[in-house]
């Protein structure tokens, strides 16, 4: 590494155009802004500490340095006008990756993202596309003060006009940002920040793949666990401990929120006849409940047992300590898969 910049001296197996990388997911990240900036001379990456610091969690290291000022830069704290100058940057032909800090940073940018970005490609008649890749460090996890940890799929993924994604580990996220980055569409790429330093092998031989839809993360037989970002890792340790109990968990990875494949959805649940849907966010109103829709409307007449749903609180999203009691642990989603196997009706 080299002012956070993937150089030949990076561990890899395989020949260039087909290498296998290990990185983390911050590297994966890094290394697909530095390929998009390389590729597309209209993209500019830009945000609150995103140029010569290289941002808080470190995605943007040294793209300042290799891509100069005028495409990687830092703007005021004033996520309102962040999104406001992408609108402007894609009108003029621009591609924008801006970056707001924390997900909880989003708010006050909120109208521009809904009444602006999400809507302009409409109500233009397609003269004035907006294709942005807002890139927002999402949930929780890493014992942050108030407003530095937020689900917020829910609110993005209602918008009609936006597309929303979250990666799961370092592979996707290389792959999803830079197929995320060629869209003609607006972009709400929900980075899972408590995984950031998480390492995996990134197989770049996958680049002509298009990502789209879910993934089935486990093969499994007996019920399907849905999730997406952090809770997908989360997931995957679950189905590890109930395979001691003789229990075959299947794990779908959504990756893209909006739209959501019901496709996948309904061939998983079809198998398993039963599921669990994971998130962080309250669940009222959870994009959890969405997903519960489509495996309802797919399977009704193969279900064994109602959808489950295991998600954070309808309380204020917490800080600190108490993040351990709101965020779903192993145990709260080892109960929902005993609630969905134990179901009797009658």
């Amino acid at each position: 590494m080299s002012n956070g910049i993937l150089e030949d001296g990076a561990p890899m197996t395989g020949s260039r155009s087909g290498a296998t990388l290990t990185l983390s997911m911050q590297q994966a990240l890094n290394r697909a802004l530095d390929e998009i900036l390389t590729e597309n001379p209209r993209a500019v990456v830009f945000g609150e500490d995103c140029g010569r610091l290289g941002g808080v969690f470190r995605i943007t290291d040294g793209l300042q340095a290799k891509h100069g000022g005028n495409r990687v830069f830092d703007t005021p704290l004033a996520e309102s006008g962040i999104l406001g100058m992408s609108a402007g940057l894609a009108m003029a032909g621009y591609h924008p990756i801006p970056e707001v800090q924390f997900d909880g940073f989003a708010y006050p940018a909120i109208n521009q993202i809904v009444c602006q970005i999400a809507r302009l490609n409409y109500r233009s008649r397609g003269a004035l596309p907006m294709p942005i890749t807002l890139r927002v460090p999402s949930f929780g996890g890493i014992r942050a003060p108030e407003h530095h940890g937020e689900s917020l799929e829910a609110l993005f993924a209602h918008v009609p006009g936006l597309k929303v994604v979250s990666p799961s580990n370092p592979h996707e996220a290389y792959h999803l940002l830079k197929y995320a980055a060629m869209r003609p569409d607006p972009v709400i790429f929900m980075e899972p920040k408590s995984r950031y330093w998480q390492k995996g092998d990134v197989d770049l031989s996958a680049a002509g793949v298009a990502p789209t839809g879910a993934k089935v993360m486990r093969e499994g037989r007996h019920v399907t666990l849905v999730a997406w970002g952090a809770m997908v890792a989360r997931c995957l340790q679950v189905a590890d401990l109930a395979a001691e109990d003789g229990i075959d968990v299947e794990i779908l990875d959504l990756r893209w929120l909006k739209p959501i494949d019901a496709a996948a959805l309904v061939t998983s649940v079809r198998k398993t006849r039963r599921a669990v849907v994971v998130h962080e966010a309250p669940l009222t109103s959870g994009l959890g409940a969405e997903v519960a829709q489509l495996v309802t409307q797919g399977c009704f007449d193969t279900l064994k047992a109602p959808v489950e749903r295991v998600t954070g609180f309808d309380v204020p999203y917490p800080s600190g300590d108490l993040e351990d009691e709101y965020i779903p642990n192993i145990d709260r989603i080892l109960f929902g898969i005993q609630r969905v196997l134990e179901y009797r009706r009658g």
